[in-house]
């Protein structure tokens, strides 16, 4: 990163670079998204959209159950190539620190004319230690970084990345205006880009979704969401999550829920099975979130939940 692209990543939260893939990088992504066309299914419509006005729609299309690192070769070969790309690994250096690594994707982002937006997540406030911004005496850290290469023509307001810059700074939460856009201010960007530019933005720090796409033409866009070495944001961690994987069973065996809830390995519990342990005003333990109990992985290598029993 040069001193231009440090600055702007520091004040916005996202940085766009130019051209990064040529016309042939351009091309062979495009043909692989063609090869896999029978396999993009339409999303539930707005399910997404957090009840906002202005982002509603239809649902958005995607890859599901389709990883793109593993179709049909030669097909696979580009997003592989993307992941190592020199376009983003001295930048990813200097965003991650040394030793980033993919915590998951890549992952396939389709639209049609008339796909609803996706609600404003993501702040400043509270701080995410597994993906929050700082910067100490010009060393820049951000943990989670999305690395977003776009295929096709992005105009400046008509549907895709939406962001508030600077909000990766912000001590406040955010309001519920600007979650949905129906009340942002003007706070909220849809900057334009164009196919073979590739966008950068801090994920979970910097407020961001997406605008409803307005384009007579698809979006596509391929995220790879990328990690600081010891973060963890999601992916496969969850499938040795549960304490009796990550520690064996004999160890954990018996234990009550609230032993249980610290015994968990590394895991970011986006999907709202890993539990924490509070402790009240009163100095009661309180087991919050998730299961304190969770089934071994199953053998497509999804945990199960199942109910939890307080064990003695």
């Amino acid at each position: 990163m040069n001193a231009k692209e440090r600055y702007l990543w520091d004040l916005n939260g996202h940085l766009i670079v130019r051209n990064a893939l040529n016309d042939e990088e351009i091309k062979a992504a495009n043909d692989a998204i063609d090869f896999c066309s029978d396999r993009i299914t339409p999303g539930q419509a707005n399910r997404l959209s957090a009840g906002s006005t202005f982002l509603q729609s239809q649902g958005r299309p995607g890859l599901r159950g389709t990883n793109l690192l593993d179709i049909e070769k030669p097909h696979c070969e580009i997003f592989r190539r993307l992941l190592a790309h020199p376009a983003i690994m001295s930048r990813l250096k200097t965003m991650c620190g040394h030793g980033f690594r993919l915590d998951h994707g890549p992952q396939f982002i389709g639209g049609v004319k008339g796909t609803s937006g996706h609600a404003l997540h993501g702040s400043g406030a509270p701080h995410k230690p597994n993906v929050g911004y700082r910067n100490r005496h010009g060393e820049m850290h951000c943990p989670g970084v999305t690395v977003s290469w776009q295929l096709a023509e992005v105009p400046e307001g008509q549907g895709g990345f939406a962001c508030v810059p600077g909000s990766h700074k912000s001590d406040f939460d955010m309001p519920d205006g600007v979650r949905t856009v129906d009340g942002d201010m003007g706070t909220s960007i849809n900057p334009e880009a164009h196919p073979g530019d590739v966008v950068f933005f801090m994920d979970g720090a910097q407020t961001h979704g997406t605008y409803p796409w307005l384009n007579d033409h698809e979006r596509r866009s391929i995220l790879y969401k990328f990690a600081s070495r010891t973060a963890v944001r999601t992916g496969v961690s969850v499938q040795f999550a549960p304490p009796e994987i990550y520690w064996e069973e004999h160890i954990t065996e018996g234990m009550t829920s609230e032993e249980r809830a610290v015994m968990f390995g590394p895991c970011t519990g986006h999907s709202g099975i890993v539990p924490s342990l509070e402790v009240t005003a009163d100095g009661q333990l309180v087991v919050e979130g998730g299961d304190a109990d969770i089934a071994p992985p199953t053998p497509d290598g999804l945990p199960q939940p199942r109910e939890a029993t307080a064990a003695g």
